[in-house]
């Protein structure tokens, strides 16, 4: 699944995270502050400007990018370096650039909110052109982001693709180890596609939310400065920071509970889905297969199967469905005490609502995330198969249950 596009997978990812730890940990110990020696900071800095330390900012990634890149994509023993190394590391920079646009946001909402306050509590004080040009000043922030968001949908397309391709170049060279598992032809057409799809998206999205969490982090540290005490607990020292993460870590580990379930079943579902598509397949070319009385037998367990799914979906979503929706009141309950005691601006407020959002967004990747992961266990205890197959090895015990299940006379 990995051997067959990334070049030796697990140095590669663990070197990519400890790389990328110290390149967080020397920016935000010495190298942000060597923005003032970057040519053009002086005349940033004297008229308030950012862009000095923006410019150093990419400049000192592009260099990080290099070191970490350069080596691995030189791999001559893997085919496909290129594409899973480059195309990592741009993925990996449009998922930065894309949490710094949603701080830029972030920021512009809190002066906009408080421009509105101020429209509002004083009629006449704001004239309609100030307010469009408020408005116009995020126009370009936006353009960007849907250019980037566009390019990085296409080229995505294409990187998943082509992990595709190297997978089933790989699977199908060993075709003749792996015909006789149930569902072959479906694992090597379908699941090859939906793995590295799933894969891209879950990695894409874990990223996200621990590039979104370094970089919210601390603005909410600094916003929950305003916020002292908490509804029913009173005073607690940076209370937003602590409320986001006890509320992220009780509901990852609810549902993480409640669907302790759902990879099995999901793996068994696609077990029977397969055993009928097969039967129905050989009947297009044998009279003496797909007999009504065989097809009716087989899409009984495909029934059985998805019931079952059914059920612990139920009360999965329950859960999932409550928490999500009451997650939504906790910041403004916390906020509460503050609200009343007016010791904050609308457009502060809204900064603050904006931040947690994020950070507990961030905390949360398990919950947002679990109907996708168990889709993704279920495909790759499939393909798990393959390589156990083909490295001459026993099948896993989950296979050799299914084969019990499938058989006609139910194991007996």
């Amino acid at each position: 699944m990995f051997h067959a596009f990334f070049p030796r997978p697990k140095w590669f990812f663990l070197s990519f995270a400890m790389w990328a730890s110290a390149c967080v940990a020397m920016w935000y110990g010495f190298a942000a502050d060597l923005a003032v020696h970057f040519p053009g900071a002086h005349a940033a800095q004297a008229t308030g400007d950012s862009a000095g330390s923006d410019l150093w900012q990419y400049a000192y990634m592009f260099m990080a990018y290099l070191a970490f890149v350069v080596p691995w994509s030189l791999s001559r023993k893997q085919p496909w370096a290129r594409w899973s190394v480059l195309g990592s590391a741009l993925i990996v920079f449009i998922t930065w650039f894309q949490v710094e646009v949603s701080v830029m946001l972030n920021e512009w909402y809190g002066g906009f909110y408080d421009l509105i306050q101020n429209a509002l509590s004083k009629p006449g004080s704001i004239r309609a052109a100030d307010y469009f040009h408020e408005l116009a000043t995020v126009a370009w922030i936006i353009m960007t982001a849907v250019a980037v968001a566009v390019f990085n949908r296409f080229f995505v397309s294409h990187y998943v693709f082509r992990w595709r391709t190297a997978m089933t170049a790989h699977y199908t060279a060993h075709w003749q180890r792996v015909r006789h598992i149930e569902g072959a032809s479906q694992r090597i057409q379908e699941d090859t596609m939906r793995f590295a799809s799933i894969v891209e998206s879950l990695g894409v999205s874990f990223l996200e939310s621990v590039m979104t969490l370094i970089a919210f982090l601390p603005i909410l540290w600094v916003l929950s400065a305003q916020v002292s005490e908490l509804p029913l607990i009173g005073e607690v020292p940076h209370a937003l920071v602590f409320v986001a993460i006890v509320w992220s870590v009780f509901g990852t580990a609810l549902l993480g509970l409640a669907g302790i379930r759902l990879p099995g079943l999901e793996f068994g579902n696609q077990r029977v889905e397969a055993a009928y598509r097969k039967e129905l397949v050989m009947g297009e070319d044998h009279a003496h297969r797909a007999h009504p009385e065989t097809l009716s037998e087989l899409f009984t367990r495909v029934r059985s199967n998805y019931f079952r799914l059914y059920f612990h979906y139920l009360y999965f979503n329950v859960v999932r469905y409550g928490y999500i929706n009451i997650g939504q009141f906790v910041p403004l309950i916390a906020l509460a005490p503050s609200i009343v005691a007016g010791a904050f601006t609308l457009g502060v407020m809204q900064r603050i609502l904006n931040a947690f959002n994020q950070v507990e967004s961030s905390f949360q990747y398990l919950v947002n995330s679990w109907t996708t992961i168990v889709e993704l266990l279920s495909i790759y205890k499939r393909l798990r198969s393959f390589e156990a197959a083909i490295a001459g090895q026993p099948l896993p015990g989950i296979e050799l249950t299914a084969e019990v299940a499938l058989a006609p006379d139910g194991g007996r």
